[in-house]
């Protein structure tokens, strides 16, 4: 008779937790994935010297042609971002100082360590031709 309840015991824990799975939402997994499909135009000298400091300072969060990544950050090309919203200076100050999560639900975005004020220039005027581009402003 023990083993019975036992095995009661063992089948409606089973069932218990089977059923937090299903019911209870994980927290989601971070793909990476592209976010925004990004329209790429003939950029001015100043904004491909923008690209490059993007790609190097913020693509590996920010994605591609500032598309995002899913679960990583957000995209630029957003209407979030657009100057009425963001101004230049605070892609400054987010780089230079990081931000607190308040737009997104991707965590709070940390400082750019050793980026400066001119490379931080061309990035904002490339993120502007891409948003220009994509229609955002």
């Amino acid at each position: 008779m023990n083993m019975r309840k036992v095995a009661i015991a063992v089948a409606v824990l089973g069932a218990g937790i089977l059923l937090y799975r299903v019911l209870v939402p994980s927290d989601p997994v971070a793909t990476g994935a592209v976010l925004a499909h990004v329209q790429v135009p003939d950029l001015p000298p100043v904004a491909r010297e923008g690209e490059e400091r993007f790609n190097q300072w913020c693509s590996s969060c920010h994605g591609p042609n500032a598309a995002g990544q899913d679960g990583i950050a957000p995209p630029l090309i957003h209407r979030i971002y657009e100057p009425n919203h963001h101004g230049d200076a605070s892609f400054h100050l987010a780089a230079k100082n990081g931000v607190r999560a308040h737009h997104w639900q991707f965590g709070n975005m940390p400082p750019v360590e050793g980026i400066t004020n001119a490379e931080l220039d061309s990035i904002v005027v490339y993120i502007r031709e891409l948003q220009r581009a994509n229609g955002v402003y």
